[in-house]
């Protein structure tokens, strides 16, 4: 008889478990409650920074018309000068000694032309004469006036209002004619230059705004405008631009110092959106999203194209959303393929719990 007892038990047990296998398979899937936020447009543009060097408008190197010894450069590199300024010197003494000849031949040669005109003019002297003098002074005044600028040209000035960038040679060298002895920057207008790659060269029509900072003034912005943009990238398929500092702000420059400058790009035609950082998540080492459409509905898992990240804790989004659609905000990595959710509800001390 307990052998019947115990049988029957077990039986009992057997069918309990399987009527309580069948009540959890029959029973719907639980649905998580997740934070749902609605997509909005972005209220920013965006943004793009990018490393660049100050740089003045002008820089030359200036250079003797003649040769000879340099025998002096009075002004120390980083010197401002006035445009006219003497900037260097050639020894003058050989050029002295031949203006000197030239001059006392041109003095003679002018006198007796001037005599054979005044009797050509009375009558004494044939036109031939007169023509020969006239030639002849002609000459003489050319070859007077060459040699005086030759002494003129071992003066060396200041081509503009400038600084003294360096000097390419030292007192007592020898230098040719058009060899560069100094190099010079403009003290108007600061300009800066920068290298963009190719996918921002891309969208350049896009290009709305620059500014700049420098690392003597981080938080004083300098508005820029374009001057040139190369139409040709270089080995590094980087493309040149200058722009001109419209405003110095009291900010002082210098040639060679380091600049951030932030492009602002215009709104793209299809509105750009923004969303919590937190709603990002990597597959496949893109950035998606999780879209919300009903609680009937599973999430779709949708890839996105990130712009600026802000530091609200936003981001734009600049392709792969709409404006009015819903994301998942917080625990997206706890999402799996095929997932339903519910909206949090208004939160209230009932109804803290139960997030993903």
């Amino acid at each position: 008889m307990r052998e019947n007892i115990f049988r029957t038990g077990w039986a009992l047990v057997a069918l309990a478990c399987v009527s309580c296998g069948r009540m959890h398979s029959d029973a719907e899937p639980i649905v998580r409650t997740a934070k749902i936020d609605t997509v909005h447009l972005s209220a920013v543009s965006e943004k793009s920074v990018y490393p660049g060097q100050v740089c003045a408008n002008t820089e030359v190197n200036v250079s003797f018309r003649i040769a000879g010894a340099i025998e002096r450069i009075p002004h120390a590199e980083g010197t401002f000068v006035r445009r006219g300024t003497v900037i260097a010197e050639l020894d003058a003494r050989d050029y002295r000694v031949q203006l000197a000849a030239v001059e006392a031949e041109y003095q003679q040669v002018k006198a007796a032309a001037e005599r054979v005109v005044e009797l050509y003019h009375r009558g004494s002297a044939t036109k031939s004469d007169y023509e020969k003098a006239v030639y002849g002074l002609e000459q003489i005044t050319a070859k007077y006036d060459y040699h005086k600028n030759q002494l003129t040209d071992t003066r060396l000035t200041a081509p503009f209002d400038g600084y003294i960038r360096e000097k390419l040679h030292k007192a007592g060298e020898t230098v040719a004619a058009g060899m560069p002895v100094i190099s010079m920057i403009g003290a108007g207008e600061w300009q800066v230059e920068i290298n963009l790659p190719v996918r921002e060269y891309a969208r350049r029509n896009e290009f709305e705004r620059f500014d700049a900072v420098v690392s003597t003034a981080p938080d004083t912005p300098l508005p820029l405008e374009v001057i040139e943009m190369a139409p040709k990238g270089n080995a590094a398929q980087l493309y040149r631009m200058r722009l001109r500092i419209r405003q110095s702000g009291g900010v002082t420059l210098a040639a060679g110092m380091s600049a951030e400058v932030t492009v602002t790009h215009r709104k793209r035609a299809e509105a750009m959106c923004e969303i919590p950082v937190s709603a990002l998540f990597e597959r496949a080492d893109s950035p998606h999203v999780w879209i919300f459409t009903s609680e009937e509905a599973p999430l779709e898992a949708r890839p996105v194209h990130v712009g600026e990240v802000r530091r609200d804790g936003y981001l734009v989004v600049t392709e792969g959303l709409r404006e009015g659609e819903r994301v998942v905000t917080a625990g997206v990595h706890a999402i799996r393929d095929g997932m339903k959710v519910k909206p949090l509800p208004p939160v209230s001390p009932t109804n803290v719990g139960g997030l993903l």
